[in-house]
């Protein structure tokens, strides 16, 4: 089977679409730098490369501009309460173990007297060639030092181009550098799933296209359990000193990574997410990826500008839209939204993890392998790994938190009706399980966990189907929990006194919260950095006594997720045609009286109407109309937006009328 995406992509994706961590963590700051190869005669952009002249002239630039590069040594005491880190300390590393290391980084760090860190790929070192890329199961050929080829990313080069042990210890014998590992053989990668795709190996569960299984949970780990472990011994039996650090392949990696390099005496690692670092997380260090050659002009402003977050721009895409029983058929959807997609000049894309093809957002399929619900389609993993590399945007993983249907095995959110007294399903609301049953989230969680294990993302989206009005939850799970923090076994006792009442309405808000702060717990286990998203109704926000009504704070959010998705959608709530525009702008006034509120909020708007769906006319809504509001949005104050649903088959809304007021190339930030 053809593959249709190489993972040499994935380099190239992350010099357009850094992961970005949208806020930086407490404490002291840390510049790092990761460098890779440096050629002088011609860098080699796939091998992100800078030549030595502009390497000297970075340094010396840093020297001239205050800041200090420091050892891993002075980190640690750092983090440990010891000395603390210079104003301006820089964190200099260097990745994948070129031969250029020795013959031209050495000699300049000495020059400079700078220290660094230098991690290793042992399999390049050694020239062992990958056997996962291909054929599953091909016998491995093991080269001689300083002889053949080896597989790096979809290619096969020179191993020479790589250090040798014997270099390496001269290396570290000049005592200005901490050797690293860089995995033995994790640098590469491995089939993801039916389509024959290839994805990091250290976050992927390898896909066997001859038996059409996945691997298990604990040969995915034991398999990085080994590979960690063995480097790590051959860096000690090499130069006498264990490694303390790991560098991520590809910067992938996820919290079982991280425990697993821990557990093989490498509690410091180094990402390749975008930004400066703490001294306090040594765990998850971001580094600035330095590549392909860039001059000093532009190498000032991304030092700069590192900790800058860009505005979002952002689309829903319905996973609906490009499933289709045919594969042939469903190859052209999927290459239609990708182009359509990158034509954009976005940054994010909310996809929809789970299969509505009939727009009840109830969830009775998904799109990726689990143990819960019936997989419509092996689908997402397909989809988010293309739009990553190919369409170059950062992917949330869109998923409701209570809309499931688990075919009556768990209880369901029930209203409470005052007129009989008694509880029922309210047939005019989503249909949701309970959060306080505790076979719903086993489900729910199992469901998230699944998606993270088997599918490539940077975030996640919890859907809009997260609220309960003021008379829910009425069912037997929620009446004990109620009891439990002290309050009365009666919804009608507590609709009745005020200060019960707007207790209750915040502890179902908190509950509702806690359940996403579960999942998202989850899901860091196998995919890191994380962000995270909530869709609200525009109701609180306007009114922030419509939180008994939806169980929905805005200053919640802002404090529990890194967005507040806010549904900007003036036909939602019925608000005339000629006062859709003042509504915007009133709704971003009331979120800018929050604090961080427009920095942390992402308005929705709607590219159709549903109240039309179904009659004679066109339920899509002009793209002029969306134009319009969206400029409304960006002369109000608001930073982030974007739009629901987005058809790339009818071509709808028309993204040429849109790019002015929607793609970030306008946006002067970027320019």
């Amino acid at each position: 089977m053809a593959r249709a995406s190489k993972l040499g992509a994935l380099i190239f994706a992350f010099l357009l679409v850094p992961l970005l961590a949208f806020a930086a963590e407490p404490g002291p700051r840390l510049l790092a730098l990761a460098y890779h190869n440096v050629e002088d005669a011609d860098p080699d952009q796939s091998f992100l490369g800078v030549t030595a002249e502009r390497l000297i002239e970075q340094f010396s630039w840093l020297k001239a501009n205050g800041y200090t590069p420091v050892t891993v040594d002075a980190i640690v005491a750092a983090n440990a309460g010891g000395p603390p880190l210079p104003e301006r300390a820089v964190l200099l590393a260097f990745d994948d173990g070129y031969e250029s290391f020795y013959t031209r980084v050495l000699p300049i760090l000495q020059a400079f007297d700078y220290p660094a860190v230098l991690a290793l790929v042992g399999a390049w070192l050694e020239g062992e060639p990958t056997d996962r890329i291909g054929s599953p199961g091909r016998r491995r050929v093991v080269l001689g030092r300083g002889e053949g080829q080896v597989q790096f990313g979809d290619k096969r080069i020179a191993r020479s181009q790589f250090l040798t042990w014997d270099e390496v210890r001269a290396i570290k014998a000049s005592g200005l550098v901490e050797i690293a590992s860089h995995s033995f053989d994790l640098h590469r990668g491995t089939v993801a799933g039916p389509q024959g795709l290839s994805e990091p190996d250290i976050t992927t569960k390898s896909f066997n296209l001859a038996t059409d299984l996945y691997e298990t949970d604990n040969k995915q780990r034991s398999d990085i359990n080994a590979d960690l472990g063995r480097m790590a011994r051959r860096i000690l039996a090499e130069t006498g000193t264990a490694p303390r650090v790991m560098v991520w392949p590809y910067g992938e990696h996820s919290g079982i990574s991280i425990e697993v390099a821990a557990a093989n005496g490498m509690p410091i690692a180094l990402t390749l997410v975008d930004g400066s670092a703490t001294v306090a997380k040594l765990s998850a260090v971001s580094r600035h990826l330095v590549a392909p050659d860039p001059p000093l002009g532009r190498f000032v402003q991304e030092i700069v500008q590192l900790d800058k977050v860009p505005p979002v721009r952002v689309v829903h895409v319905d996973l609906d839209y490009v499933y289709d029983p045919d594969p042939v058929q469903q190859a052209r959807n999927l290459d239609l939204l990708i182009q359509r997609i990158y034509d954009m000049q976005i940054g994010v894309v909310f996809l929809q993890a789970f299969a509505d093809p009939e727009g009840t957002g109830l969830a009775r399929e998904v799109y990726f392998p689990n143990r819960v619900l019936p997989m419509r389609a092996d689908l997402f993993d397909r989809v988010s790994w293309q739009l990553r590399t190919r369409a170059r945007v950062q992917v949330y993983a869109w998923m409701p938190m209570l809309a499931y249907d688990f075919s009556g095995t768990t209880a369901a959110i029930l209203a409470f009706d005052p007129a009989t007294g008694k509880a029922g399903v309210d047939v005019k609301a989503y249909r949701r399980v309970s959060p306080f049953d505790a076979q719903a989230r086993a489900k729910i969680m199992m469901l998230y966990e699944d998606l993270a294990a088997y599918s490539p993302f940077e975030g996640l989206l919890y859907h809009d189907d997260g609220v309960m009005s003021d008379f829910e939850d009425a069912g037997p799970a929620a009446l004990a929990a109620y009891a439990k923090a002290g309050f009365p076994a009666s919804i009608a006792a507590i609709r009745a006194d005020p200060v019960l009442f707007k207790r209750w309405t915040r502890f179902k808000t908190d509950a509702l919260i806690e359940l996403t702060d579960s999942l998202t717990a989850t899901v860091r286990h196998h995919r890191m950095p994380l962000l995270t998203a909530r869709s609200i109704f525009a109701g609180p926000v306007l009114d922030p006594a419509a939180e008994a009504w939806f169980a929905q704070d805005l200053d919640r959010f802002l404090a529990s997720y890194d967005y507040a998705a806010v549904m900007a959608m003036p036909q939602l709530e019925n608000v005339p045609v000629a006062d859709a525009e003042p509504w915007l702008a009133a709704l971003v006034a009331a979120v800018a009286r929050h604090p961080e509120g427009l920095k942390r909020t992402i308005f929705e708007l709607q590219a159709v109407d549903w109240r039309k769906r179904g009659g004679t006319e066109d339920p899509r809504i002009p793209t002029a109309v969306l134009a319009r509001q969206m400029r409304e949005l960006t002369g109000a104050g608001a930073l982030n937006f974007g739009y629901y649903p987005d058809d790339f088959v009818a071509d709808h809304p028309d993204i040429r009328v849109l790019h002015r007021d929607f793609s970030l190339q306008s946006y002067p930030f970027l320019k």
